[in-house]
């Protein structure tokens, strides 16, 4: 989560394990396109910052956020990856349709996690508001891609000592 005190593209790259020898699948949502392409973007560069090959990283785009979690699935299916990164852009509106779709996500999310073998990372806004959003995709908090990019390579490597 990004806060005053807390960058979402500011990490120690010395914590960071080499990537080279690993595959990641990333699902984005079309929706707030502008916002999601900043968080795919920046997620991706922070891969190949850590040894990922172009060929290694493999993209799917949905519709919305509440499709990610059929596109994880997919990828998670496959024994090809070595971890699943979702992106997408949640923003509030007049009804309550953003407390379903972020419940929705998130819910999916962790039982991806619970029931496959691969870690799905969630890289998702849920934003009060489209600036909200933007400071969170390239602006004054950093963007959320890096994080989810730095946290796919974590939790690939954690999962081979299994």
């Amino acid at each position: 989560m990004s806060t005053k005190l807390k960058n979402l593209s500011s990490y120690n790259p010395e914590l960071v394990p080499d990537a080279s020898h690993l595959r990641f699948g990333i699902v984005v949502s079309e929706w707030n396109i502008d916002i999601t392409h900043a968080l795919l973007n920046a997620a991706v560069k922070i891969l190949q910052k850590h040894g990922v090959t172009e060929d290694n990283i493999e993209i799917s785009h949905v519709p919305g956020s509440f499709e990610l979690t059929f596109g994880a699935r997919l990828f998670a299916e496959r024994e090809d990856l070595d971890s699943v990164i979702c992106l997408g852009c949640v923003i509030r509106g007049e009804t309550p349709h953003f407390d379903f779709i972020c419940q929705s996500v998130s819910h999916g999310i962790t039982e991806l996690n619970l029931e496959y073998d691969i870690p799905v990372v969630f890289g998702v806004l849920t934003t009060n508001n489209l600036q909200q959003a933007k400071d969170r995709a390239g602006g004054k908090y950093g963007n959320k891609g890096d994080e989810a990019a730095v946290t796919a390579i974590k939790m690939a490597v954690l999962n081979e000592v299994k």
